[in-house]
């Protein structure tokens, strides 16, 4: 036997139980990921980071058996506006036959009953995290579509079912991983921006003077390093009064887990600082079977009777 082909098989006798313990753990995460089933709640309570079930909605509200237009394995990543005295639901529906996200939509008069609309943005690439706002006029949506490897924005052309391609507000080919979950906020004339880079559990923040304009890295970006409980976007950033909170879904000990919020205590060109709300995450798995194994999305908004109701998310299996 030569002594190349010594060393070849010494190598693999060396590596083989890697190699045959890494394919097991894979495939036992693709098995658990295909069992994975999300759907849809709604919480309430006086402020968004005190959220619980709501007492006279039944949860969860919208499921994958309501999406009529493709074959569905699960719906998560809820984002909701109001528009012409309706409430309008984004999400990521799983379509089944593809294995990728694609965005759909379903409509409300009162947030308990949501009739489903259909499909309205798919790409060749998977889509998730609908992140919809309102700005001068307009609606725009901010998907998850890391494997592009941008961060792209789109501009409903005939609300809500036609969509068209904004523009890139940053690419990830040459500086980035691939940016997750994009969540985007508008503070004191400035536009903000996070992101989690996968893999790194990095949380990386962006700003731009204008929301079409080049966006550029903050100069204290990434604001949190090696993190997987709390650098990856949990939902929309939002205001209460003069405080803004930014929203993290924590991976530990699995994806999804659970969502912490984060008091921005300062946030400029120049500067950035949070602080931890106490108290312990904000959702976590509850006992109502849907969301018995994680929640990993909250979309919190102001009622005008004050209190506040939030679009949130569940695992089960």
């Amino acid at each position: 036997m030569s002594l190349a082909l010594t060393l070849i098989l010494l190598l693999f006798t060396a590596t083989a139980p890697l190699i045959l313990y890494r394919l097991k753990r894979n495939r036992k995460k693709r098995a658990q990921r295909d069992q994975e089933i999300w759907s849809i709640g709604i919480y309430e309570g006086p402020s968004p980071i005190l959220l619980g079930p709501a007492d006279n909605i039944k949860n969860p509200v919208f499921s994958a058996q309501q999406v009529s237009d493709i074959k569905t394995r699960f719906v998560a990543d809820p984002f909701m506006i109001k528009h012409n005295g309706e409430f309008y639901l984004f999400f990521e529906a799983l379509n089944s036959k593809r294995e990728k996200g694609e965005i759909g939509y379903a409509r409300s008069r009162d947030m308990r009953v949501w009739q489903y609309g259909s499909i309205i943005l798919r790409e060749r690439f998977h889509l998730s995290y609908p992140y919809v706002f309102f700005h001068d006029g307009d609606i725009y949506m901010l998907p998850e579509c890391a494997d592009s490897h941008e961060i792209r924005l789109y501009k409903a052309v005939t609300f809500p079912c036609r969509w068209e391609y904004a523009a890139t507000l940053i690419s990830s080919k040459k500086r980035y991983p691939p940016l997750l979950d994009p969540s985007i906020v508008h503070h004191e004339g400035r536009w903000y921006l996070f992101s989690n880079a996968r893999k790194l559990n990095n949380l990386h923040l962006f700003s731009s003077d204008t929301l079409l304009e080049p966006w550029a890295e903050h100069p204290q970006s990434p604001i949190l390093t090696e993190s997987p409980h709390f650098a990856r976007p949990g939902g929309r950033v939002v205001r209460d009064g003069d405080v803004l909170y930014r929203f993290a879904q924590d991976g530990i000990p699995n994806y999804g887990s659970k969502v912490w919020a984060f008091r921005i205590t300062e946030l400029s060109k120049e500067s950035y600082r949070e602080e931890q709300v106490s108290g312990g995450p904000i959702i976590q798995p509850g006992q109502e079977g849907w969301n018995s194994r994680g929640m990993h999305t909250v979309d919190a908004h102001q009622m005008e009777s004050g209190g506040w109701i939030a679009l949130v998310d569940g695992l089960t299996y």
